[in-house]
């Protein structure tokens, strides 16, 4: 997952507003309390980021892929 994706996955799940805080100010116990700004800051993957900011705020497995995210391809 591209920055570009997990911002979009972001404003389409929370919107456009609430998306800046939950990323800016929402505890994240994956990541030691750190939010999901200082986790990315950091180096963290965007898709580590955007599957704890879906456990921590209960996004429905349906959605986890992000709206605009196609799903992974099945593997044989």
């Amino acid at each position: 997952m591209k920055l570009s994706e997990f911002q979009l996955a972001v404003a389409e799940e929370f919107g456009e507003g609430y998306g800046g805080v939950v990323v800016a100010d929402l505890a994240l116990a994956a990541f030691g309390g750190r939010t999901a700004k200082e986790a990315l800051a950091d180096g963290v993957p965007a898709r580590e980021v955007w599957a704890a900011l879906c456990e921590a705020t209960d996004v429905p497995l349906a959605r986890r892929h992000g709206p605009a995210i196609r799903e992974p391809r099945a593997t044989s």
